[in-house]
């Protein structure tokens, strides 16, 4: 008896000809996928929060599905389970997740309050996530980009922006008024961190740090992440707001260590360069 569903490739193979076998996939391939459809769960059900006012809800659901953005990738590569279904997919939930869940939260918050000026910032940021996402899919596969260049991402990544671009929020529930003016700032805000994911900006991106811990930093490692989720889970509003801010004060730092890095890269290059005389016949 026939399946009812096509067969499924997360390679996006040719699905086999009538008659034939039907291959399984491993439950491997398929568990960081099941990580990213719980992210994306958890990044609309913080729309519906917002919509409820329950603020406080939809940031710790919007951070939750961050939080699972960055495991469903480490576990994929973990368990050899990377696909391009998987792949697609994973982009696909970050534009929703961090491109469209924050614009809303942030409309429904008080970008409203500037009237139809507050829902063109919303849509910038979320248009500007889009095409942050659409180019990192493309650089993806640039083979002129130096060695260090993996350090990087070039702009502030999706699921930082909309960590970030939601610092009006936190500041209002540590206690700052919130009105008319607030809801400018934070338009102008929302605008500039939708502007530095397209941008050119080297954030440095983490993904080297902890690859290998050495045996005597294990213990201190394992309180250290302790202590930072005991805090966030207890004062998230102050753990948030510092976060962001340490974050974007860090941009210029992260900037200068890749001028200074391409610098190197490019004067290494030109020294192991043949000259003319070499490169001549004799």
């Amino acid at each position: 008896m026939e399946t009812p569903f096509p067969p499924f490739d997360p390679e996006g193979r040719p699905r086999p000809r009538l008659g034939g076998s039907i291959g399984k996939v491993p439950i491997r391939v398929l568990l960081p996928n099941l990580v990213t459809l719980l992210a994306l769960c958890s990044g609309l059900t913080a729309v519906r929060l917002a919509i409820e006012e329950r603020i406080e809800l939809a940031l710790a659901a919007i951070v939750f599905a961050a939080i699972l953005d960055g495991v469903d990738g480490r576990l994929a590569r973990a368990l050899k389970g990377t696909s391009r279904f998987g792949a697609e997919l994973d982009s696909l939930a970050d534009f929703v997740n961090f491109g469209c869940v924050p614009a809303l939260m942030l409309y429904f918050w008080g970008l409203n309050e500037a009237g139809s000026f507050g829902w063109i910032a919303a849509l910038a940021y979320a248009i500007c996530a889009a095409l942050r996402l659409a180019r990192f899919n493309v650089m993806l596969d640039d083979p002129n980009k130096p060695p260090f260049a993996g350090d990087y991402f070039t702009g502030i990544p999706a699921p930082a922006g909309a960590i970030t671009v939601l610092l009006p929020i936190y500041l209002e529930l540590i206690g700052l008024p919130h009105g008319r003016v607030s809801a400018i700032i934070a338009l102008v805000y929302c605008l500039a961190i939708a502007f530095l994911m397209i941008s050119t900006v080297p954030a440095w991106s983490g993904k080297t740090l902890g690859r290998r811990v050495r045996r005597d930093m294990v213990l201190p490692l394992f309180v250290v992440v302790a202590i930072y989720f005991a805090l966030l889970a207890s004062y998230p509003r102050v753990v948030l707001s510092v976060c962001t801010m340490l974050y974007l004060a860090l941009l210029p730092v992260s900037t200068l260590r890749y001028r200074r890095q391409m610098k190197a890269w490019k004067a290494e290059r030109a020294a192991a360069a043949p000259t003319p005389s070499e490169v001549l016949p004799s």
